[in-house]
């Protein structure tokens, strides 16, 4: 083939980033101003959070306000919705402030009212709410081990979910009575809204050193979360606007479309950044010298989210150990 390769690929990872950009996949998703018979506020956090609230203001056309919570630097300007910067991946006070606000916010509201909550990737450590008896400290230095500890993703958001007084679906019951409309740009294997698992038992598969007041609160099942069956969660209506998926298949039309049968190994790929490398480079090397399990040239996609156990005083960076 005469076509740049390198050039190719910039051009299938910028569709990629592009079908998952806020502007593009949050208005399909959006209440009508007739549907809202109270008040529309606006609620969340992740990384994309603020850009998501951008996209909400840019396309609702009735009265709305709200807050939500990005990591720094990442804020994009809005008129209606406030927007606060704070920690990731550790937690910091300004965070705490947030998710203290989110929570009154929600309180007080009637079944006239509608709120839309944006969540991404990342909102987990940027709501650093503690249940009671724990603090801000706690947070912190449970994040710090999870972090360095090789554990997954939905295993990290258990064991946060546990210790929290936002997560595990109380903001959502705290909204009660009114309707909550939960849009997700979701980051994670298996796109699932709420991992189900157990707190306790992350913490003893990779033997991670707890505060005390910590562990007795996943051991006590004092942080069991608001299970699905609860009659505050039943007018919560949660879609899922974009996944690792849908990129990956934008991803794999402009390959096509430029000579390359693509094939998607998986969206959900996890285990440590070092192994799934040596993984990919074997499988690259294979279809390469013996033309199998697929002929050259071709384009081999994946996602997931691979972890870091820290050896040494490093901070790990998952993606280009990977790579390397």
């Amino acid at each position: 083939m005469t076509q740049d390769p390198t050039r190719i690929m910039r051009e299938m990872f910028e569709a990629a980033i592009a079908s998952a950009q806020p502007s593009r996949c949050v208005p399909p998703h959006l209440p009508r101003p007739e549907e809202v018979k109270g008040r529309l506020f606006v609620i969340g956090a992740g990384k994309a959070a603020a850009a998501m609230a951008r996209a909400v203001e840019d396309h609702y056309t009735g009265p709305l306000a709200g807050l939500v919570v990005t990591r720094y630097g990442y804020n994009v300007p809005c008129q209606k919705i406030e927007i606060v910067e704070a920690a990731h991946p550790v937690p910091d006070a300004a965070g705490l402030q947030a998710a203290k606000r989110l929570l009154e916010l929600a309180s007080g509201l009637t079944a006239a009212d509608v709120v839309l909550c944006l969540i991404s990737g990342g909102g987990s450590s940027l709501l650093p709410l503690p249940l009671p008896g724990l603090t801000l400290d706690d947070k912190q230095e449970v994040n710090r081990a999870l972090l360095a500890s090789g554990a997954s993703i939905s295993e990290m958001n258990t064991v946060r979910r546990h210790l929290s007084g936002i997560k595990g679906g109380r903001l959502a019951a705290a909204c009660h009575p009114a309707r909550v409309i939960t849009l997700v740009l979701s980051d994670v294997p298996g796109d699932q809204p709420m991992d189900i698992a157990s707190g306790p038992t992350v913490v003893q598969r990779y033997a991670i050193q707890l505060p005390p007041n910590v562990r007795q609160v996943l051991e006590s099942g004092a942080g069991e979360s608001v299970k699905p069956d609860d009659p505050r969660l039943a007018g919560i209506d949660t879609r899922m606007v974009a996944a690792p998926q849908q990129s990956l298949e934008v991803a794999a039309e402009v390959a096509q479309k430029h000579g390359y049968p693509p094939h998607i190994l998986s969206d959900a790929i996890e285990g440590e950044a070092r192994d799934v490398g040596k993984v990919l480079a074997a499988l690259a090397l294979q279809v390469a010298e013996r033309g199998q399990p697929f002929t050259a040239p071709c384009a081999i996609l994946s996602g997931g989210e691979t972890t870091v156990t820290l050896r040494g005083k490093g901070r790990g960076g998952r993606n280009v150990e990977c790579l390397l």
